[in-house]
């Protein structure tokens, strides 16, 4: 049974996406990693980059190409400096030349090594191959990017370092009903079991500094965000909402930084238009932050970055003024338990389930979260999640131009909203009346997730991205 991390299900990255961007960038590192352990990143010539079926088609408009660019020349996407990313790609392609690994210098040409090729390999929509040329032997091994960053080889012997880390947890949990069961067996909450599992991976101080740590990122990003106005990159010319809208909403209230920005909301006017606005103005500016290639928080996906920060922020400035690190730390951890059962049974890559796998999932979340720290029950708890996903089963991922832009940065205002109202559905629910478990739609997501046409599966070839032309913009 594979245990997953919270800090596994929430990452610290970089835009615009988690399977275009931020794991084919992890799977430079581990081929960084691979010839190394081989003795031939000293002997390198020569290294070629072929992108495979979603990668290719939509490769250029998530920035696949850079973050390749970038893993190879050693860059770690979690602490680089986001102004430092158009200096290193500049460099590449000025001088037709990478710094492979912050070690040895070869010739690179971005427009001849990195090949777009349309067809699918068969093991994963997401798949791309690296080959090295030395002067006597090539070598080369293909990545799968299968969402959320997660990066896999195809052979189960080929993950074994992964493998050792699929054992620890105490309370093992593959499905929604085991992880009910621990619930009644252990009277304990959602978060309280999942943090006995996080305990047998790390020590409880570095849980705390993590989950504050992505607690942090996340209210950084927003206060970016509803800071920064203009046009986003790609050729869509996107107009920043998330500028104009939060400058309408906070008036004139001072402030100095983000925690002093979140105490300054909890002072504004919460009528129902207000609170649907603020919400909306915290997903949009996460990924308007997003698009741009800046920090964020994948949450499952990059994607989807904007629920879950536009819903805890909601719970702490309008919900409850007195929410606290312990709050913040709870409805994190829940958030990504209840991911990781999504991933298991189902998918987080559009490119295998349309974007039911990422604004859905995201949703389904932040309901569950939302509902414990409003006092939800377990039975609760999964109930508003299982409400979250229902409702956004089928929905599909055609990005216009292949840039996660439109209508990905809106749809994230609609997945906070639900993941909303669906906590509180459940809150007002006896769960011995709940006609659907959430291992249900688990399984229907997954089944939805094969009969969608491919076309709809983050490729650009069908729906908004043919109906609306790049020229159109």
């Amino acid at each position: 049974m594979e245990c997953i991390s919270v800090f596994d299900m929430l990452k610290i990255g970089v835009g615009p996406s988690s399977s275009h961007t931020l794991g084919p960038w992890r799977a430079a590192e581990q081929f960084l990693v691979e010839i190394r352990n081989r003795n031939l990143i000293d002997h390198v010539n020569r290294i070629t980059v072929d992108l495979y079926g979603s990668l290719s088609l939509t490769g250029k408009g998530h920035a696949t190409d850079l973050a390749v660019m970038l893993g190879l020349s050693g860059a770690d996407p979690e602490y680089i400096p986001v102004e430092s990313i158009d200096v290193i790609i500049s460099a590449i392609t000025n001088k037709k030349e990478l710094f492979l690994g912050n070690e040895i210098i070869i010739p690179f040409d971005p427009e001849k090594d990195i090949v777009f090729n349309r067809n699918f390999l068969p093991f994963h929509a997401n798949g791309l191959t690296f080959t090295v040329y030395t002067d006597t032997q090539e070598y080369t091994s293909t990545f799968y990017s299968i969402g959320g960053g997660f990066v896999v080889k195809e052979t189960q012997e080929e993950n074994t370092a992964k493998e050792t880390t699929k054992h620890n947890f105490p309370f093992p949990i593959e499905k929604a009903e085991e992880l009910l069961a621990y619930c009644k067996a252990e009277q304990k909450k959602i978060s309280e079991i999942v943090y006995e599992n996080e305990k047998s991976m790390r020590s409880e101080a570095e849980i705390h500094s993590e989950l504050l740590r992505i607690w942090n990122t996340m209210l950084e990003c927003m206060y970016i965000g509803c800071h920064t106005e203009g046009t986003l990159p790609g050729g869509l010319n996107v107009r920043r909402r998330a500028y104009d809208m939060h400058k309408n909403l906070i008036g004139v209230l001072p402030y100095e930084n983000p925690q002093s920005w979140l105490e300054i909301i909890r002072m504004t006017e919460v009528k129902f238009r207000q609170i649907l606005k603020w919400v909306s103005c915290f997903a949009l500016a996460v990924n308007e932050v997003n698009a741009s290639l800046g920090r964020v928080v994948t949450a499952p996906t990059n994607g989807s970055a904007g629920v879950i920060p536009a819903v805890l922020m909601y719970y702490m400035v309008i919900e409850n003024h007195e929410a606290n690190e312990k709050q913040i730390k709870q409805f994190l951890m829940v958030a990504g338990e209840i991911g990781s059962i999504f991933k298991k049974g189902a998918t987080i890559s559009a490119a295998m389930g349309g974007c039911q796998a990422e604004i859905g999932v995201s949703s389904a979340m932040a309901a569950a979260a939302l509902c414990e720290v409003m006092g939800g029950t377990p039975e609760q708890v999964l109930m508003a999640a299982e409400i979250a996903m229902e409702h956004h089963l089928g929905l599909t991922c055609d990005p216009i131009g292949g840039l996660v832009q439109i209508p990905c940065i809106e749809r994230n205002t609609m997945g906070a909203i639900k993941a909303i109202n669906a906590a509180e559905l459940a809150l007002e629910t006896d769960p011995k009346n709940a006609k659907v478990p959430l291992d249900k739609v688990v399984d229907t997501m997954w089944q939805t997730a094969k009969d969608m046409n491919n076309k709809y599966k983050e490729t650009s070839e069908g729906g908004l991205a043919v109906a609306v032309n790049m020229a159109d913009c």
